[in-house]
């Protein structure tokens, strides 16, 4: 074993060693394959004593999974993604082996054991499946039942697994049916998804917030751009071979898991005999503003015999491209403390609304290289793999806000009863009045501000992983190492951003005529509707409507700042790990130890450098015009959403134009303010067991973890604008137990029982010691480096029950306990703390992460899925109609959690009810697959409550809810011959909205629609 040295430098240096001798391989490795043949690959050599071999299908495909056991032993294990296994400390004399996978009958070998290795290769072939019935041989032809073959897969993985698994399984041509990971598994029991723009980008692991579940590529946890939060969109599915979702978190797994994690395999060549390619390409249509989106995959893997062993190559890449606009409307609302007529405590007023109009370009793309090597002993193989993958988005933004509360410090404040009069008091605008006729959800504001934002934003997010690692075999040793350094990119550049505001209000309303008047109505939750009139201010000071205009560009605004923005948030990780396991005997009974150390280096830095204009002399000397008519042009709306007005949208050439020529008077400066850096250094171990009886197995162990942190920022003089160096360390020691009991009832029939613990740390940004702002957005953002980490214990319990051919039905029930749960919180900044630069924050939305008290989740799981044709038969039915099958799961939570202000809500991210309906039909090269997902309203962030007329209330409305989401997809699929498809998918056909509301549903937020998209393709592989 290797010591780890406390130091910082220790631990990088030795991750890098790992990486540059993982590169030195990588080119040996090329320089041998150059030169060599291609040979068939060798069995490895086995200690005396035991069995070892292969398990494939006929047409060679290895049967990953597959399950051997020597059942009067109680000795059993799995083949790996070659197929191969090995069983060691086997008594002299004959024993039966019992080989098992989903799909297939059971095959029965017997081999007898003296002083020498035994060798026993397995092929299941179309005479030895029909053995075992008449449907045995459906998925022996290769490529004819793409979703039975990777319902196969999957079944088995899980089946044989020693925790809680559900997994996503690549079809026969080596394909998953969605295009991120996120949307392949939120197929799966007990996932739910929260989407960006009508595409998933979080996962919910059964009805848990989104930090509670992480990430890892191969088993090494990576850090995604956004930080803990793992943003799952932006790796692209066809980098996987399979996604395994680790429901039970055990020892080996890392501590800062409470809900889960999702493992991504990613392909390796050995996992073919030879040599394979597979290739997508697909074009498609997005219904809302006609536009197109394109697809396309490429993998290709070879194997190559050499006088040193065997090497293997595989490398993937992919594309993901799609145009779109959005209908989009979203209203801020708050309780106003100058509304104190009777009934005010029901009354939250929308203090401005506004339409976000986006043209963007949206990619995902994805590179990777994996070298093998499986040297000529075939006790060990030696691997580097590089993976690059990107999310993108290239937009165009024309923000229209409504400014309805622009002068709410002369709303009056009486407090008697009135009669609804539509004139509104003389030099006020009508907002918050009901004496003007005023409701929360209908009427009129008059004289107030447009504020036009006009952004182009080139936002990228990106993970850069290499890993090098070996896996050796020595006797009933194994020894396991993994080295890894990851860079994540969250670019959240603006290259431009024009604000156009309209002229002040001037003293009691003198200038109102220049301004607008706002008909505003919220009745309906799905459409905010604003009707624009011109102002006119009568002799006595009162306001009143004037004409109607419906060209926004009627109204005058000028220029009042330009932005130029580069900002980065880049994390680097290093990862170094060992795992060491021993399996013997102890007196009858066979118990695998497993101990392993890791080491965790994590720094996420942020920059941002600002190029703000704001004055009209600085506009001058640039030579930028102040009107919009100078980036306007021609074309309305490409969305479908009643606005209520019409707009030109503006050019992106030419506002990045005057963003170059205000870079001819000023330079970028750094923004002190939104500047940090955090450091975890995380140092920890392992040890567990499993023990294998003729009922089952049990697993046991415990992890311990020293969390080192050390932040870093500026703190902000308000009065002075003089930043000072700021920095906060502190550590902490956590240790996870956990057990785990598999009870194989029977042959088909498994019941779980786990105990396990986990926590979620706050996310980088959130242990940062400053408050960072974003004026474009008018949003602060808050750290907390006291912020503790939550706490989690929890059971699980869980019936399996596997029909023949490809069968499962499962039900479950789990409990988690946790500890100082972390709640995002979110509401009006009101403070002037941050008014530095002339700028006026105090009315700005302030998000931050605080502990709440205890929580629990409580939760039922049920999934089932099967297919027609093993009944067939019994039901006189025609053949046919085999080929149809579902896949059904739901899971139901009940959740509460204290929050740091002492209210009991629902846990943030848990909806009450998530389910997932799937039917398809395949047979005779055809294959057709509806799916159908839908999940309850749940818990965004709690908004800040205080007290308002005397009275506690959410200031910004009360707590922020997604409301219900439901999704339709579709797809379709023909083999024209076993090595070429076409295909059909159809998204988002139900074009639901995806809505958040406050305090109740029928105060919407955000609302925004995509657009259905079809898309159609062809796929090959040989």
């Amino acid at each position: 074993m290797f010591k780890i040295h406390p130091r910082r430098i220790g631990g990088r240096s030795f991750v890098q060693a790992l990486l540059a001798s993982g590169g030195y391989a990588a080119m040996m490795t090329g320089s041998v394959a150059a030169e060599t043949p291609v040979a068939v690959s060798r069995a490895p050599i086995a200690a005396p004593g035991s069995v070892t071999g292969t398990v494939t299908q006929a047409n060679g495909e290895y049967l990953d999974g597959a399950s051997v056991a020597i059942p009067a032993l109680d000795r059993a294990t799995v083949a790996d993604r070659s197929g191969r296994f090995t069983i060691n400390d086997l008594p002299a004399g004959t024993h039966e082996i019992v080989i098992r996978y989903v799909g297939f009958p059971d095959q029965r070998r017997t081999v007898t054991i003296a002083d020498r290795p035994v060798t026993l290769d397995v092929q299941i072939d179309a005479a030895t499946a029909a053995t075992g019935g008449a449907d045995s041989d459906d998925i022996i032809v290769k490529g004819s039942r793409p979703i039975a073959e990777s319902e196969a897969a999957a079944l088995q993985i899980q089946r044989t697994s020693p925790s809680l698994v559900s997994v996503v399984a690549s079809d026969a041509v080596g394909r998953l049916p969605d295009q991120n990971i996120a949307q392949a598994v939120s197929r799966l029991p007990g996932v739910a998804v929260q989407r960006d723009q009508g595409q998933a980008r979080y996962i919910n692991l059964r009805g848990a917030p989104i930090n509670w579940t992480t990430l890892s590529i191969d088993g090494i946890n990576v850090v995604s751009p956004e930080g803990r939060d793992a943003r799952f969109d932006s790796i692209p599915s066809a980098i996987a071979s399979q996604i395994i979702v680790r429901k039970a978190v055990t020892p080996d797994m890392t501590g800062e898991t409470i809900a889960g994690n999702v493992d991504i395999i990613t392909r390796s060549a050995f996992d073919y005999p030879g040599f394979k390619v597979q290739a997508k390409a697909g074009a498609g249509h997005v219904e809302l503003g006609g536009k197109t989106e394109y697809e396309g995959s490429l993998v290709v893997s070879d194997r190559i015999d050499t006088g040193i062993g065997e090497f293997g190559i595989v490398s993937s890449g992919s594309l993901y491209r799609r145009a779109m606009v959005t209908d989009n409307f979203e209203t801020d609302f708050e309780a106003v403390g100058e509304d104190r007529r009777p009934g005010f405590l029901d009354r939250i007023w929308g203090r401005e609304t506004e339409n976000k109009l986006y043209r963007l370009t949206r990619k995902n793309y994805s590179l990777s290289t994996r070298l093998d090597w499986r040297p000529n002993d075939g006790d060990s193989k030696l691997f580097f793999e590089t993976i690059y993958s990107a999310f993108q988005d290239d937009e165009q933004r024309s923000n229209y806000i409504f400014d309805l509360d622009d002068q709410q410090s002369r709303t009056p404040t009486g407090t008697a009863a009135c009669a609804g009069n539509p004139v509104p008091a003389a030099n006020t605008t009508g907002y918050a009045d009901v004496c003007a006729g005023n409701t929360p959800l209908a009427g009129t504001v008059y004289g107030v501000d447009l504020n036009s934002n006009f952004l182009v934003r080139a936002y990228k997010q990106s993970v850069f992983t290499n890993t090098i690692g070996g896996d050796h075999a020595f006797g009933g040793w194994k020894v396991a190492w993994r080295g890894n350094y990851t860079r994540s990119i969250d670019d959240r550049g603006a290259p431009a951003q024009l604000n156009y505001d309209s002229p002040s209000f001037g003293t009691n309303g003198a200038n109102a005529a220049n301004r607008l008047t706002v008909g505003y109505d919220f009745t309906d939750p799905q459409l905010a509707r604003v009707q624009l009139y011109r102002t006119i201010r009568n002799a006595d000071g009162t306001l009143a409507r004037g004409a109607p205009v419906t060209a926004i560009e009627d109204f005058p605004r000028t220029l009042a700042r330009l932005r130029v923005l580069d900002a980065k948030d880049i994390t680097e990780a290093y990862t170094a790990k060992l795992d060491v396991s021993r399996e013997t005997v102890l007196g009858t009974l066979p118990v695998t130890f497993a101990a392993g150390l890791r080491y965790d280096d994590r720094t996420k830095t942020s920059n941002e450098y600002l190029l703000d204009l704001s004055s009209t002399a600085l506009f001058a000397a640039a030579g930028i015009p102040t009107g919009f008519g100078e980036i306007a042009i021609p074309g309305g709306f490409q969305g479908e959403i009643p606005l209520g007005y019409t707009f030109q949208y503006f050019g992106r050439d030419k506002i990045l134009a005057l963003a170059d020529r205000a870079k001819t008077v000023a330079r970028p400066s750094l923004v002190q303010a939104n500047a940090y850096d955090v450091t975890e250094r995380v140092y920890s171990g392992y040890a567990m067991a499993t023990a294998t009886m003729d009922w089952g197995s049990i697993v046991g162990g415990a992890r311990v973890e020293h969390i080192r942190n050390d932040s870093g920022a500026f703190a902000i003089n308000a009065a002075t604008g003089i930043a000072t160096p700021v920095r906060v360390k502190n550590d902490q020691t956590l240790v996870y137990p956990s057990l785990h009991f598999n009870w194989e009832v029977n042959d088909r029939m498994k019941t779980r029982l786990s105990f396990n613990t986990g926590a979620a740390r706050p996310d980088y940004d959130q242990l940062r010691p400053n408050l960072s702002y974003n004026d474009a957005n008018q949003t602060i953002s808050g750290g907390n480096p006291d912020a503790k980490p939550e706490k989690a214990r929890g059971v699980d319990l869980y019936v399996e029950y596997y029909t023949m051919p490809r069968g499962f039905i499962s039900v479950g029930a789990f409990y988690k306990d946790v500890k100082d749960v972390l709640f995002d919180t979110a509401g009006t900044f009101g403070s002037n703390t941050a008014n530095f630069g002339g700028v006026d924050r105090s009315q700005y939305i302030y998000s931050t992460i605080a502990n709440g008290g205890d929580g629990y989740l409580l939760g039922l799981e049920a999934a089932i899925q099967q297919q027609l044709e093993p009944f067939v038969g019994d039901l006189g039915l025609p053949e046919w109609m085999g080929g149809f099958g579902v896949q059904l799961n739901a899971t139901l939570n009940k959740s509460r959690s204290e929050t740091p202000d002492g209210r009991k809500i629902r846990l943030p991210g848990a909806s009450d009810a998530v389910y997932n309906l799937i039917g398809y039909y395949e047979k005779y090269g055809f294959s057709a697959r509806v799916s159908y997902q839908n999940r309850s309203p749940w818990i965004d962030s709690i908004g800040a409550f205080g007290t308002v007329n005397g009275v506690t209330r959410g200031i910004d409305g009360g707590d922020a809810y997604w409301a219900q989401d439901s999704e339709l997809d579709a797809s379709v699929r023909f083999a024209i011959t076993p090595a070429i498809e076409i295909y059909g998918d159809f998204a988002n056909l139900l074009n639901g909205p995806g809505r958040r509301y406050v305090d109740t549903s029928r105060y919407t937020i955000e609302h925004e629609t995509f657009g259905r998209r079809y898309t159609a393709g062809v796929r090959v592989s040989f």
